[in-house]
């Protein structure tokens, strides 16, 4: 079985997992240090039967290989705003199934973190993190849908590669459960 990223993700993938993957592909043309990036997940046979016109200026006005559910990326998040307080001023209309999240972060291996300092605050963790030597640019794209179901890709910066990158649904469930806090009434 040949992993050919021309092919896209694999058709045996859940709608999620393809809808993750679509996302980080996307993302990966962009290049590293861009800013985070908020996705609409709507149902692809919906939004053909109700938004026509939408759907053909995604290209998506004809069954051939389209997903189950396409990816609409949102306005930009605003700069300076913390993500968590961003994402609690969301309120998703009935339409849409569900939503994703693309983020940059630094990480540490778990070998590091017993040599993290006590008592700093989010400001010196952060800067002692992206100072410290084995520090690893992750990008995280964390998905969700209404019914409870989350799917998660990461993609390492010293490892970017469409056959490098990590899937699974518990992978970051912190920006999981924001996320599906999103759909809270």
């Amino acid at each position: 079985m040949s992993n050919d990223s021309s092919s896209g993700p694999p058709l045996a993938a859940s709608p999620l997992t393809r809808a993750v993957l679509e996302i980080d592909e996307y993302a990966s043309g962009l290049g590293w240090d861009q800013p985070a990036r908020l996705f609409a997940l709507v149902d692809t046979a919906h939004l053909r039967s109700q938004e026509p016109g939408l759907a053909a200026q995604l290209g998506l006005d004809s069954d051939e290989a389209a997903a189950p559910l396409t990816p609409i990326e949102q306005d930009e998040i605003p700069v300076g705003k913390a993500l968590d307080e961003f994402l609690a001023t969301i309120a998703w209309p009935e339409a849409v199934a569900g939503c994703a999240l693309t983020v940059e972060r630094l990480m540490l291996p778990p070998s590091a973190e017993s040599s993290v300092p006590d008592g700093l605050d989010e400001a010196a963790l952060t800067k002692w993190v992206a100072a410290h030597p084995k520090r690893q640019e992750v990008r995280m794209t964390v998905a969700v849908l209404r019914d409870g179901a989350r799917e998660s890709a990461v993609r390492l910066r010293e490892k970017d590669s469409p056959t490098e990158v990590l899937t699974g649904s518990d992978l970051v469930p912190g920006l999981a459960e924001a996320l599906a806090a999103t759909f809270e009434a």
